[in-house]
């Protein structure tokens, strides 16, 4: 599931079979989704089409490499509560103790383990695609901010 290269690793959450039907009887093809991160408040997903399964994990993780965000992470958890969202997809982030764990379904524990998280609690609402999941997880953890960032931003020393 999880390859190592280097300082980011990167997971594959899901691995699709499309087909094509033709003259001479179906065609194949593969979507990957991988997440990638360097565990350390750094985190991206990529989405790759191909023909051959390793060709689309490839697609996919350069892509994720090129998209990584930056992610505030304290004390092993996020800063405050938050809700991300991605068409019909919802995922609520919630931080949790020290001690707690990761909380999640597969696609949201893909991402916020690459992000760093080492304790949180999540609960996914609506569409249950791992697609839209990780967008809305990617959404929700994009709107993070740290007490010190909304200090600057509001000009209040707290």
């Amino acid at each position: 599931m999880s390859q190592g290269r280097g300082d980011s690793p990167e997971k594959t959450v899901q691995i699709r079979r499309c087909s094509c039907v033709v003259k001479g009887g179906r065609r194949f093809s593969f979507t990957a989704l991988v997440v990638t991160g360097n565990s350390q408040g750094k985190v991206g997903y990529g989405y790759g089409k191909a023909i051959e399964v390793p060709l689309a994990i490839e697609k996919a993780t350069k892509q994720a490499n090129r998209q990584l965000k930056d992610v505030p992470v304290v004390d092993g958890t996020i800063p405050h509560k938050v809700i991300g969202s991605y068409r019909s997809s919802k995922v609520i982030l919630i931080p949790a103790r020290p001690g707690t764990g990761i909380i999640a379904g597969e696609a949201v524990r893909a991402v916020v383990e690459s992000a760093g998280v080492t304790d949180i609690l999540t609960k996914s609402i609506g569409s249950s695609n791992p697609v839209n999941l990780v967008k809305a997880v990617m959404d929700g953890l994009q709107s993070l901010r740290t007490r010190d960032t909304v200090a600057t931003l509001r000009g209040v020393e707290l």
